[in-house]
């Protein structure tokens, strides 16, 4: 095994080494000039000078590099008590350069993820401000109009119904916005069942026929289940799921086309459920953000079909949340493919 020695050990020999040779040499001079020389005082003067030498050199280094180092601790456990303070202080100039290297690179790592926070947190609070102040500005203007007083009954009722669509788009984004919070910070609670995901699923066809009616948009499934396929999940948010994803696909769709939903066998205990349509598509650069809160791939006309933005940030924190997998496939000109993955039920 390799013996390992201090670096100050090997700083403080090398050093006694020099003073011992020269000692000796000088002492060795002055006995040929002036006295008769004696081999056994040379080594006795040699010894003496080389151990002393040695622990003075060595206490005298310990001491002095201890003092800047503790220097050292003390100013950086100012900064992260925490780490630092927990630790005995060395005097290993390499151990040292190590621990200040790792606390440099962890500061700068933290800095950095404060820094994408406070700019997540900025582009969030712009993105809830744009947000909510469509709906807003547009119910102010309508009671504004009905408080300066309009006579025509006909138009008051057009104007109230304006308004009040105004501010249930309003409690949509709030929902929304409550909904994704408490995702994020864990304190959505998951109500597992086993239930029919064909039955939910045609479910959710007939609560959005009539929007997919008005685009001429056929809602389908790519065969006839004839057997039940059981999911393990927690049925209402599965459902809203489902609702957030067949109803972008009738939003972003082409008139006259078809939203297509395929489940699949994934592996044993897996099922994959797909939903596909024949729109527009995504082009490839925004894929990788689709999931991001309030991003938008059309932001000329993605506001004009109303929703609050977050809904596939939402749909992304819900599959998470079941620790199931989701993906999307798009190519620009010919569809997308939304698909996600749930427990088989027994």
């Amino acid at each position: 095994m390799k013996l390992k020695i201090k670096k100050t050990y090997k700083f403080a020999v090398v050093s006694s080494l020099y003073i011992t040779l020269f000692s000796a040499l000088f002492l060795t001079i002055t006995q040929l000039f002036f006295i008769e020389f004696s081999w056994e005082l040379t080594l006795i003067f040699t010894l003496g000078i080389l151990i002393f030498s040695f622990f003075v050199i060595q206490y005298r280094s310990e001491l002095f590099i201890y003092q800047r180092v503790k220097k050292i601790y003390d100013d950086v456990s100012l900064l992260d008590s925490t780490s630092f303070r927990s630790q005995s202080i060395t005097t290993d100039m390499a151990a040292l350069e190590r621990e200040v290297k790792k606390y440099a690179t962890d500061k700068k790592v933290e800095l950095e993820n404060l820094k994408e926070r406070e700019e997540y947190r900025r582009e969030f609070m712009g993105n809830v401000s744009h947000e909510l102040k469509t709906p807003l500005f547009t119910v102010q203007g309508y009671i504004d109009t009905l408080i300066d007083g309009v006579k025509d009954k006909e138009i008051r009722k057009k104007y109230l119904n304006r308004a009040q669509k105004g501010v249930e788009r309003l409690v949509y984004i709030v929902e929304d916005l409550d909904m994704i919070a408490k995702l994020e910070m864990g304190e959505l609670t998951l109500d597992y069942s086993e239930f029919n995901i064909v039955d939910l699923i045609q479910s959710v066809f007939d609560m959005l026929e009539m929007q997919a009616d008005k685009k001429n948009i056929i809602l389908m499934f790519d065969r006839k289940y004839s057997k039940d396929i059981k999911v393990r999940a927690d049925k209402e948010k599965i459902r809203q799921v489902l609702i957030n994803l067949v109803m972008n696909s009738v939003k972003y769709g082409k008139e006259n086309g078809t939203t297509e939903v395929t489940i699949e066998d994934l592996v044993k205990n897996k099922v994959i459920v797909r939903i596909r349509d024949n729109g527009e598509g995504i082009e490839k650069q925004f894929i990788p953000r689709l999931f991001e809160r309030f991003f938008r791939v059309d932001k000329s006309g993605a506001r004009s079909e109303g929703g609050s933005g977050l809904g596939l940030s939402i749909v992304k924190h819900i599959i998470e949340r079941h620790d199931e997998k989701i993906y999307v496939e798009s190519e620009f000109g010919s569809g997308s493919e939304f698909s996600f993955t749930l427990e088989k039920g027994e």
